[in-house]
């Protein structure tokens, strides 16, 4: 053996089997990547939680948007038959008031107060005559013909002194009330302003008579009819739902709006005003689906897709939605019912990608 080698040279030359068993100290390998192969580590398996997919019963529905208004067909325009002149006000638009309670104080016309002056005189004027017939009836100096007709016209006289205080002419001050509990709408008068017999004074709405006024695409049109369910809920998120009913569907789009009117029933408890924007949901058939949570659900420019679990592997499965609200979703598509659908971990994954349940 050559002394001139280095100590480290000698001592590997003299000992493959002590090269082995450093090497082994050290934690090297002479397999390479064969042992990689045998023993893959965690990294790159994303951990997931799944759900089964069932099959279940969804509402397809319609999107509509409007706003809540008095319901045409019972709202009214208060009046008098008579004319007048304003002499109190009571109430605004909008205000909220109860049956009997006075909205306007008026002071007749003074030509229905002429008009009942000259009824009563005429009544007293008959009153007379009839008396002074039936004298002269007595004494035969007057017919029977004579003498009924001075009753007829004693009861032409009263019957038109009857009509002309109905008329509200024979009172100095009169009173409109409110017919039941309801909103004020609008106010045509002001106060110390004269109006004709007839004329509209105000415009009121009686309590739990509101409709829903809604626009849906035109699309949509042959899928709606009078009678289907209506879930709407104020825009603003505040209250409960509610529920409604379809009453009339048009058949012409609205030249402002672009979209087809569609007036539906409001509960006699909505608690809303008069012009409130309210969003709705139309059901227009039970459809059968896939029910999945909301989570498991994504979207990119391909579409909606969710992942099913495949061995030890994340698959892609591109879905349709088909009932949007609420959670569970329902979805179509080719979906493998004995494969478990990710739910959580979504985010982190491509078609393909290795995953591994999750500990709950």
């Amino acid at each position: 053996m050559n002394p001139k080698l280095p100590p480290i040279r000698l001592l590997l030359l003299a000992s493959p089997l002590l090269l082995a068993a450093l090497l082994a100290a050290c934690g090297g390998s002479a397999g390479g990547d064969d042992d990689d192969d045998a023993a893959p580590s965690a990294k790159g398996v994303v951990a997931v939680q799944t759900v089964k997919p069932v099959r279940a019963a969804f509402h397809a529905t319609v999107e509509a948007w409007g706003r809540a208004v008095t319901d045409p067909a019972r709202s009214r325009t208060l009046s008098l038959g008579h004319g007048g002149q304003v002499e109190a006000l009571d109430v605004a638009p909008g205000q909220r008031v109860k049956r009997g309670q006075m909205l306007l104080a008026i002071a007749p016309d003074p030509a229905a107060r002429a008009a009942v002056a000259q009824a009563q005189s005429a009544l007293t004027l008959a009153k007379n005559e009839l008396a002074r017939t039936r004298q002269l009836a007595a004494q035969q100096l007057a017919t029977q013909s004579q003498l009924a007709a001075a009753r007829k016209n004693l009861a032409d006289a009263e019957a038109s002194l009857q009509a002309q205080r109905a008329l509200g002419g024979g009172a100095t001050r009169e009173t409109l009330s409110a017919p039941t509990d309801g909103v004020v709408t609008s106010i045509a008068v002001a106060r110390g302003e004269r109006f004709a017999a007839n004329a509209p004074l105000l415009g009121f709405a009686p309590d739990h008579a509101l409709v829903a006024e809604l626009g849906v695409p035109p699309p949509a049109g042959p899928q709606l009819k009078p009678g289907q369910t209506v879930e709407l809920d104020s825009v603003y998120g505040d209250g409960k739902p509610l529920t409604g009913t379809v009453t009339v569907v048009g058949q012409a789009v609205d030249p402002q709006s672009r979209l087809l009117p569609v007036r539906a029933t409001l509960p006699a408890d909505a608690a809303l005003a008069d012009g409130t924007a309210v969003h709705a949901r139309i059901q227009v058939s039970d459809i059968a689906a896939w029910s999945v949570p909301r989570a498991a659900v994504l979207h990119d420019d391909h579409g909606d897709y969710l992942f099913q679990v495949e061995g030890d592997k994340a698959h892609r499965v591109d879905v349709t939605l088909r009932s949007g609200d609420g959670d569970p979703v329902g979805v179509d598509g080719p979906l493998d019912a004995k494969a478990k659908v990710i739910v959580q971990g979504v985010y982190e994954l491509s078609d393909g990608d290795r995953v591994r349940e999750a500990t709950k």
